[in-house]
């Protein structure tokens, strides 16, 4: 319970920072603003589309009896939609810092200076870091479409299903918002997607104490503008904390 309420708090002390830095907020807010605008318009879009989808998925029903064939398409498009819902929540983090890259790398740098943390990098230049975030981020939305779908399947659990999908969606979704969070500094420092999912895996309280709030705030419209560079803020402290200081090669630890 404490190592979950730390995460919390590591959300917290992004909140702080960055309310109390208009433009850092504004900096974070446009990114997120604009991927926003994306992905509802790809909702909607698919919504307006999801009858004719779930015909065309389900043509077997055409022969049964009215009550059955719309009680059976009713539930593929609530789960369709509810599946896509769900892709477009744990991608949009993925979506909105690869879209704003360069504003979130100035954002953690303000927050690593402002907590006496070191920002230092292994020194592979900008082109390669983007490439490295490019990289991460695609790998983490094929993750997301995975998810997607496997919760699409157990949403037809008669009963439970639904109440069980929205429960493992909450925790994948913050599973994969602290992955996306903590990117930066891992990116920085030259390690692995694989690196940071095995890092990670050692804190799973602090993770789901950070993620978990980060995910079901960004569920709110608008609050998202506010949340995504606090999120930044705070995965980059919980990133510090789970790599600990840089070492030096004169052996000597430098935070």
């Amino acid at each position: 319970m404490s190592s979950f309420l730390s995460g919390v708090r590591t959300l917290g002390t992004g909140f702080g920072i960055i309310l109390r830095n208009p433009k850092l907020l504004f900096l974070g807010a446009l990114p997120a603003l604009i991927s926003a605008l994306l992905l509802l318009g790809g909702l909607g879009t698919l919504i307006y589309f999801t009858p004719d989808l779930v015909s065309w998925m389900t043509p077997f029903a055409d022969s049964w009896g009215d009550a059955a064939r719309q009680g059976l398409r009713i539930l593929v498009g609530v789960a369709l939609v509810g599946a896509g819902g769900l892709l477009a929540a744990v991608s949009f983090i993925a979506v909105t810092l690869l879209i704003g890259g360069p504003f979130y790398e100035h954002i953690a740098e303000q927050a690593e200076q402002q907590l006496g943390l070191d920002a230092s990098d292994d020194g592979a230049g900008f082109a390669r870091q983007l490439g490295r975030g490019v990289r991460d981020s695609l790998k983490l939305v094929g993750i997301a479409l995975v998810g997607a779908i496997v919760l699409f399947g157990i949403g037809f659990i008669p009963v439970v299903g639904q109440i069980v999908a929205l429960v493992l969606g909450a925790l994948f979704g913050a599973w994969l918002v602290t992955l996306e969070m903590v990117g930066l500094v891992f990116q920085r420092r030259g390690l692995t997607f694989r690196d940071r999912r095995r890092a990670l895996r050692q804190h799973r309280a602090a993770v789901f104490g950070f993620g978990l709030p980060t995910y079901l705030l960004c569920l709110i419209p608008v609050a998202q503008l506010v949340v995504i560079p606090s999120a930044v803020v705070g995965g980059t402290l919980l990133a510090h904390r789970v790599l600990g200081p840089v070492p030096r090669q004169d052996g000597v630890a430098r935070r």
